[in-house]
């Protein structure tokens, strides 16, 4: 990883920084709140005020009321035609699933009624879950107040990603306080920003906490029912996308795709104050979980004070003062966790135990007591669960997980993990200005990406361990870059663009070279480190744990086109004979379904805080997706899920790459199995 922002490499073994305060502070708020301490612990490099770029923005209203603008979107013509790269909403013709009709987002005639606000002009898009995201095809309210003393004319706008105008319009508004509602629909996906000015008085949409002035924001759900079949999963575990920070919000998690969460059963957590108090047949599972929709990851690491060597509640600094109690306790957790499954998640093939959480942050005791902590876990664990998956060490980024495998296997430690789990941070900072391919095109530092930190981990797993090893990313986000700060003017559109962009593509890597699954982190923004929520707090300036007055930023958006394409996927691996700059990976549907090939490109040079992350760099690539001399179609979906036919012939798709994954749907699994190599030792769930 990054030794300076110049672009070589530092060593992750020493860089550390603690900030144990902010990780005590989140633990108040149990899982939902936990904070993310490893990427503010890379600040050895010099905190950075950096300018950011903005693109993209508003679009006024054009005097047209409700003059609804089809947004055109990843469109491919004759078999030789190239499909649209694009990221979101908008640019060449997007189709619906079926491929028949043009998306379009449009609002009816506004209604004016009496309202209660104080500011000159503000807007939201209120949704009665709390999501601010939108089924496809469904009305919503876009609704704009205003307080003015003279009869004015609202101008208004809803943008997409990159700036797009995807609808528009001005209308009449009397004195006074008012509100001006709009009935509103959307076949386009993704996410939008509304913005709103007065042709008189002027104004603009005041910040909401974490969100900048200027925007209301809000998404709409991917309709991708006749684009990506249906998956019948022999196993629920097979579901492939797991999130921090959003435990209990129903409506938010099925929005994003996501399918499982953290449930804690530390120690700390359910025996704080003294031993043999956590019965494990009394029913302390979160109601949450009892719909059998969002599994359980199920934390182990935290010592409460009275079992600590130090007095004081630990993170697993050390070994708790008493292993035999300690493995007595996790054959506990067993006997409940084995009971939970059997009633809440049958289908479930495994419940999956993480033991410690970054060591490499927290753990200060020797690789011997680190061996005994993990054996204790195991042998109570497994002695009451025959279903169990005992995992570990889940260090901060795969290359100090490999680091820590590799000095561990030689003393046994192989007998007491089943399966590996790493957090999937990756650089000095995950970040818009750090993406994941950063360290690839140089041959010197290309070990540092994620690309290569997942390979390398992937490789010793099968080297000193067991090929076949399951390996769970358990948490990985992307920020605003370092030195930035929640403000009126920031973060840009371009940042948020970028941001979105980052997040899909690191956690396809992260699943295109070997994991099981993959988990988003964060839910609405916090405070202390900038940005990490896939939504904007709206009443805190700097972020609160727990948060529920959010909207949503264009990653939640990328993240749910992501996970509405690829879960349910067995993972093919990266596409053979990629050139430098363009990423390609091949999944295929559990139970022999159908072929989706992610791809991007990426260019360091147009991708930099300095001069705007590019949405518009791209690179002409050739896909190949079926067997030579043949032609047809296949479905391209972009990184807001929109989907478009695109023809190809002799077997092969041409395309035009940008910053911003697409998602190819085939159907010829045997070309793209010889097209791609599986990483190794990866045999799926």
């Amino acid at each position: 990883m990054p030794r300076s922002s110049a672009g070589l490499q530092l060593n992750p073994d020493v860089c550390s920084v603690s900030l144990r305060a902010l990780r005590e502070e989140a633990s108040e708020y149990s899982q939902n709140a936990l904070v993310r301490l490893m990427k503010s612990q890379l600040l050895l490099l010099s905190t950075l005020s950096l300018a950011l770029a903005g693109c993209g923005g508003g679009g006024g209203g054009n005097g047209a009321s409700n003059n609804a603008t089809s947004q055109l979107n990843g469109s491919s013509g004759s078999s030789n035609s190239t499909a649209a790269g694009n990221s979101s909403t908008g640019g060449t013709a997007t189709v619906n699933g079926a491929g028949t009709t043009v998306a379009t987002l449009s609002c009816a005639s506004p209604a004016v009624s009496a309202g209660s606000g104080s500011a000159t002009i503000s807007a939201d898009t209120p949704s009665a879950d709390g999501t601010r995201i939108f089924a496809s095809g469904t009305t919503f309210q876009l609704a704009f107040s205003t307080n003015v003393p003279n009869a004015d004319t609202l101008n208004w706008a809803v943008t997409d990603t990159i700036g797009r105008v995807a609808a528009s319009g001005s209308t009449a508004v009397p004195s006074g306080s008012k509100t001006i509602t709009l009935n509103c629909t959307s076949t386009l996906a993704g996410y939008f920003a509304a913005t709103g000015t007065l042709a008189q008085n002027g104004g603009q949409l005041p910040q909401a906490g974490t969100r900048p002035v200027g925007i209301a924001t809000f998404g709409v759900l991917p309709n991708l029912s006749q684009v990506v079949p249906a998956v019948t999963y022999a196993h629920q575990d097979q579901h492939r996308f797991g999130m921090q920070g959003a435990n209990d919000n129903g409506p938010l998690l099925a929005d994003l795709g996501i399918s499982s969460t953290i449930d804690d059963r530390q120690l700390s957590t359910m025996e704080p104050n003294g031993a043999n108090t956590f019965n494990p047949s009394t029913n302390n599972l979160d109601p949450f979980y009892k719909s059998g929709n969002v599994m359980r990851l199920i934390r182990l690491d935290g010592i409460p004070a009275w079992a600590s060597s130090t007095g004081a509640f630990q993170d697993d600094t050390s070994v708790p003062t008493n292993l035999s109690y300690y493995q007595n306790y996790m054959s506990r957790v067993g006997t409940e966790s084995s009971a939970i499954r059997a009633a809440y998640f049958p289908t479930q093939s495994a419940n999956y135990y993480q033991v410690t959480w970054e060591p490499n942050e927290f753990w200060t005791d020797t690789d011997a007591n680190f061996i005994a902590l993990y054996q204790s876990v195991y042998q109570g664990v497994h002695s009451t669960d025959s279903n169990a998956v005992v995992m570990g060490p889940a260090d901060a980024f795969p290359s100090l997980t490999t680091t820590r495998l590799k000095r561990l296997a030689p003393l046994g430690f192989g007998q007491y993990i089943d399966a590996v789990a790493t957090h999937g941070y990756y650089d000095a900072g995950t970040s818009p200005s750090h993406p994941p391919e950063r360290y690839d095109s140089d041959p010197s530092t290309a070990s540092g990406s994620l690309r290569g930190q997942m390979r390398a981990l992937r490789a010793e797993m099968a080297t000193d361990y067991r090929t076949g090893m399951k390996l769970f990313s358990t948490e990985a986000g992307i920020s605003y870059d370092l030195g930035s700060s929640y403000g009126p003017n920031y973060p840009s559109a371009n940042v948020l663009y970028a941001q979105a962009a980052v997040a899909a593509r690191m956690h396809i890597i992260t699943l295109g070279e070997g994991a099981d699954q993959t988990y988003v982190f964060y839910g609405a923004d916090y405070p202390g480190e900038v940005g990490y929520g896939t939504f904007f707090d709206l009443s805190d300036a700097q972020g609160a744990f727990g948060a529920t007055n959010i909207s949503p930023k264009p990653v939640a958006m990328a993240i749910s086109a992501m996970t509405h394409t690829l879960d349910g996927t067995h993972t093919l691996g990266a596409v053979n004979g990629t050139p430098t700059g363009v990423y390609a990976y091949a999944f295929q549907q559990v139970g022999n379904g159908a072929v989706i090939t992610a791809l991007w490109a990426h260019n360091n040079s147009v991708w930099d805080a300095s001069v705007g992350f590019s949405s518009s760099y791209s690179v002409p690539y050739s896909l190949t997706v079926d067997a030579p001399g043949t032609s047809g179609t296949v479905k391209v979906v972009d990184m807001m899920g929109n989907a478009s036919s695109a023809s190809y012939s002799n077997g092969t798709l041409t395309l035009n790459l940008t910053e911003s994954p697409v998602y190819v749907v085939s159907n010829n699994a045997s070309v793209a199995k010889s097209n791609a190599t599986v990483p190794v030792g990866y045999v799926g769930i």
